[in-house]
């Protein structure tokens, strides 16, 4: 059918089919802006606007706007290199993570001011709430919309730089100043050196072509003749494949390819994306004859359109002979539970008969040892905890795109945050070498941790070699929830003995993790958890034992502090347990147990990624502020109110109770003597660099940060500094985005490049300026100055090396690993009102202080933590992947599941707590992944202040809260 419709200004004609959306319109006459985040609307990431108004594109038909004027962000790009003041106020706010749905949201902001050139916050987040952000918090939002009023009615508002807050444990009370709230709170330390560019809020380097709506991500591609794929998905929670009858999908028009079990090789691997050799079991292949939850893998077609290769996926005919399944964690390892391996060809797996797939050990003494202190000990806490299966929910879903290049090397363009590791993994199960791969990693919208697996790109590998093709395979929203990965759920009991002064004697932390039916990152949570679990308070006597459980649940893999909010949700809650036993403040207890400043973590070492350490030797913190941010945390939630009864106690108000919960939080910083990155840095002409990295930003503002050590070293301006990232032939390698390792381990590995980057410049510089040698020479401002005061510029020496003399390309490239791995510290504190009526919880401000070391760049660093606490809001009260007794997901989409919107999110706060780690570049820890262990636990205590009960599972839904009320 034909259409008529104005097109950002522009009369447009267009032929479309009837069902056509308006995204696939828009997106097929390169609005690239307009983003796929769902079939049904929720995300916004393609919102337009039509006749002024916002409207989702993906549940407009394109018919619909026919006669009507449609705007992209498109239309604000005018000139090459300038932004309009909305986009200019989004970057200056550090509002964009991933940027995946900034078209929606300059769009949004467009809008909302066309009719109110000053909003209220309420009405900036009401406006908001159809935009889904997974990754901001949505408080940068909020003042990238004031920032763009302001502009808009011709004022100047302030830049964006972080207030200096002075430190309290140091005795010091002054208060602190006066900021709005996307603004982050530094307090600064005395031991940390000035710097130039290191430590400055610097704008992200792909800002402009993330809000500008450029195409920057997987799907922002036109190949022709590509193919496009679906796979088709298991019914049943557990059955064995009888048989596929494939003929009639093969015989309809259009269709390329059908595969499955009976017609592709069976080779075994594990999809997690981890450092080889992969932690076995390897338990998987591509397509297998058994299907062991709702939404495994069957068959998969490749077709000319998404509607033939659906339509074939549905006349593929599957014999099944259903099975038993089983879905809690406890019940599998039990006996008598269905069996969900019971393959001869998978090795590696501790007892497929008993569904476990690894049995984890780690301990500080002997059980001898340990049981003698419990049975000494004036007190023993014993408490159980359940928590649930979270998923990662990034706006933009898994997608894969592949071809044959020129030389007829398959290219992969993969949403993926590990492009080395699938490179190296899918090749076996290509039947291809290494060098015949190519993965390509773009801009991701959002990541984490859900892709740092190969979930699709042997899929697409498979389908090119057969077709010889083009592919494209993204997966829907329902396939996100229930065919991707999600995060592990545990069943955890901790046990403390302590004495009557809280000191803890002895503890014992047991769990039984969910992996789902295949053990992707099984062993390694479970293991980070016993980690995380036992390293932040010192006692003397240690004990982790973990289960690690198949069953028929979707499969769990890596998210977002991978084993550590399970554990410190346990952890933390089960402190306050013991300081409610004593009658001492929380807070108080932790103190006289925290580990400080040169104290041992002595579980490390039996617990590492590849086991106990052969050596033993024990790690020791090397930089620590708990002191400070603990202190920080607590005047900003105004702790104190926890005493007030008139305050907890509103009389206005007999259904509300109030409450203040507090969690100590601990992380890691990379995986010792096992992640390694590598840089390669180069001169240009003029002076600028080029920067290749196989660091993978998931929108985290990796590649800005590590643009700004590079220039930190050369002195120049990280707008300087050019980055090329994550693709497999062009940069070097990098384990990928995981571990909270890109700062540490690639921002060191760059360090170096750039320092012996800067060792050519000066010996350069030093014959340029007639000098005998290159003592004293210093870069500074983009010039290399001599001692004597004579100087040349950055742009004569590339000159003179590349054109002139001896010449040479001044470049270098380094590599980083490091055997120690700092640990960050938080303190999280929130306010909560308990309906003692429903049980319904609101949480009425979260703070946040954190230890990162020193923040590279602190307004992407808060942004970090405000995502992350947004995340762990859900985890704490809404998100649970709810499955019936079939294991199918009754609420596999945004809506019954619920993560949280601009209009729900309270106040948050966060404070940047330096301290001059010696081990990371310029003093830098990680800040990605605490932020989201103490939201869940600090809002379980502030229940329990609130009202004197105890909840142990998440989520804390009104209905357990209330029914814990009821005893």
């Amino acid at each position: 059918m034909d259409i008529q419709l104005t097109l950002n200004g522009a009369p447009q004609h267009v032929t479309c089919a009837p069902g056509d959306s308006l995204l696939t319109v828009l997106r097929r006459l390169g609005c690239f802006s307009v983003r796929f985040g769902s079939g049904t609307g929720e995300t916004g990431a393609a919102a337009v606007l039509v006749d002024g108004r916002l409207v989702s594109a993906d549940v407009l038909l394109a018919a619909q706007a026919g006669g009507h004027e449609v705007t992209t962000v498109e239309s604000l790009d005018v000139a090459t290199g300038e932004l309009h003041p909305i986009q200019a106020a989004f970057v200056e706010s550090g509002a964009l993570q991933s940027g995946y749905s900034a078209g929606a949201m300059v769009l949004a902001t467009q809008a909302l001011l066309a009719r109110d050139p000053d909003p209220s916050e309420a009405a900036i987040r009401d406006a908001f709430s159809g935009i889904l952000d997974r990754e901001t918090g949505y408080v940068k939002v909020v003042d990238a919309v004031q920032r763009a009023a302001a502009l808009l009615r011709g004022e100047k508002p302030d830049p964006m730089a972080p207030v200096v807050v002075a430190r309290l444990a140091d005795g010091g009370d002054a208060p602190v100043p006066e900021a709005p709230a996307a603004v982050p709170r530094l307090v600064l330390s005395a031991d940390v050196p000035t710097t130039s560019v290191v430590g400055k809020g610097v704008p992200k380097v792909d800002a402009v072509k993330l809000v500008k709506g450029k195409p920057a991500f997987v799907d922002d591609i036109e190949l022709r003749g590509m193919l496009w794929a679906k796979v088709l998905r298991s019914p049943h929670a557990h059955a064995r494949i009888v048989a596929i009858d494939d003929t009639q999908a093969r015989a309809l028009p259009g269709v390329h390819a059908v595969l499955h079990a009976f017609n592709t090789p069976r080779v075994k691997y594990a999809s997690g994306g981890q450092s080889w050799p992969n932690p076995r079991p390897w338990d998987q292949v591509s397509f297998d004859d058994k299907v062991r939850h709702v939404g495994d893998r069957v068959a998969a077609v490749a077709a000319e359109s998404p509607e033939v290769a659906a339509a074939a996926c549905r006349l593929i005919e599957v014999t099944y002979e259903v099975l038993p399944s089983v879905l809690d964690e406890v019940e599998a390892i039990s006996p008598g539970a269905p069996v969900i391996h019971d393959e001869t060809d998978t090795v590696g797996i501790h007892d497929a008969a008993r569904n476990t797939t690894h049995h984890i050990v780690g301990q500080t003494v002997s059980d001898e040892a340990l049981e003698a202190a419990f049975a000494a000990a004036p007190h023993v806490l014993e408490r159980t905890f359940h928590v649930q299966q979270q998923q990662q929910c990034p706006i933009e879903p898994h997608i894969t795109i592949g071809w044959l290049d020129e030389d007829e090397r398959l290219v992969l363009r993969s949403s993926t945050q590990v492009p080395f590791h699938v490179r190296r993994m899918v090749a076996p199960l290509l039947g291809l070498p290494v060098k015949r791969i190519r993965v390509v990693k773009p801009r991701i919208g959002g990541g984490f941790g859900g892709k740092q697996e190969m979930l699709l790109e042997d899929v697409v590998g498979h389908l090119v070699l057969a077709t010889r093709r083009p592919v494209r395979l993204e997966l829907t929203r329902e396939e996100e929830f229930v065919s991707s990965r999600i995060r592990h759920a545990q069943t955890i009991t901790f046990r403390s003995a302590f004495d009557d002064d809280g000191h803890l004697l002895a503890q014992d932390f047991h769990t039984v993790g969910n992996t789902g039916p295949y053990a992707t990152h099984g062993f390694t949570v479970q293991s980070v958890s016993g980690q995380r679990g036992l390293s932040e308070y010192n006692c003397p006597a240690k004990r982790f034992t973990a289960d690690v459980a198949y069953t028929n649940r979707p499969v769990a893999g890596a998210f977002r502090g991978y084993g550590a909010p399970q554990a410190l949700f346990a952890l933390e809650s089960h402190m306050d347990d013991i300081a409610r036993t004593l009658g001492l403040d929380p807070i108080e207890l932790r103190r006289r147990n925290w580990v400080r400043e040169g104290d041992p973590l002595d579980i490390l070492p039996e617990l590492g990624e590849r086991g106990a350490s052969e050596t033993g030797d024990v790690p020791r913190v090397s930089s620590c502020a708990t002191d400070e941010c603990v202190a920080q945390a607590r005047r900003a939630i105004g702790w104190e109110r926890r005493a007030d009864p008139l305050w907890k106690r509103p009389p206005d108000r007999p259904n509300i109770r109030r409450g203040i919960g507090f969690a100590l939080c601990m992380q890691a910083t990379s995986i010792p003597d096992l992640d390694m990155g590598g840089a390669s840095i180069k001169i240009n002409d003029d002076g600028s660099f080029n920067l290749l990295v196989g660091a993978t930003d998931l929108g985290t503002g990796a590649d800005t940060v590590l643009a700004q050590i590079a220039a930190e070293v050369l002195d120049v301006g990280a707008e300087d500094v050019i980055v090329y990232a994550a693709d497999t032939d062009l940069t070097p390698f990098d384990v990928g985005a995981y571990a909270d390792s890109t700062t540490y381990i690639s921002g060191a590995a760059v360090k170096k490049a750039a320092e012996a980057v800067r060792d050519r410049i000066v010996l350069r510089a030093a014959r340029l300026l007639e000098l005998a040698d290159a003592d004293g020479i210093e870069l500074r401002a983009g010039e290399a100055w001599a001692p004597d005061g004579r100087s040349v510029s950055l742009e004569d020496v590339a000159l003179h090396s590349l054109h002139v003399e001896d010449q040479e390309q001044i470049m270098a490239t380094a590599s980083h690993v490091s055997s120690v791995s700092p640990p960050p510290f938080a303190a999280q504190t929130v306010e909560v009102e308990v309906d003692v009526d429903t049980g319904q919880v609101t949480v009425g401000k979260m703070v946040m202080a954190v230890d990162c070391g020193v923040a590279i760049n602190p307004t992407t660093a808060s942004g970090q933590v405000e995502g992350a606490m947004a995340q762990a809001l859900g985890y704490a009260l809404t998100e649970d992947l709810v499955l019936d007794d079939d294991g199918r997901a009754v609420n596999a989409r945004f809506g019954p599941y619920w993560i949280f919107r601009s209009d729900d999110m309270p106040p948050m706060e966060v404070f940047l707590v330096q301290t001059m780690e010696p081990s990371g570049p310029f003093g830098a820890k990680s800040v990605g992944e605490i932020a989201i262990d103490g939201v869940a636990p600090a809002v379980r205590n502030a229940i329990l202040d609130a009202t004197g009960v105890t909840v142990d599972e998440l989520p804390l839904t009104p209905e357990r809260v209330w029914r814990a009320l009821r005893g």
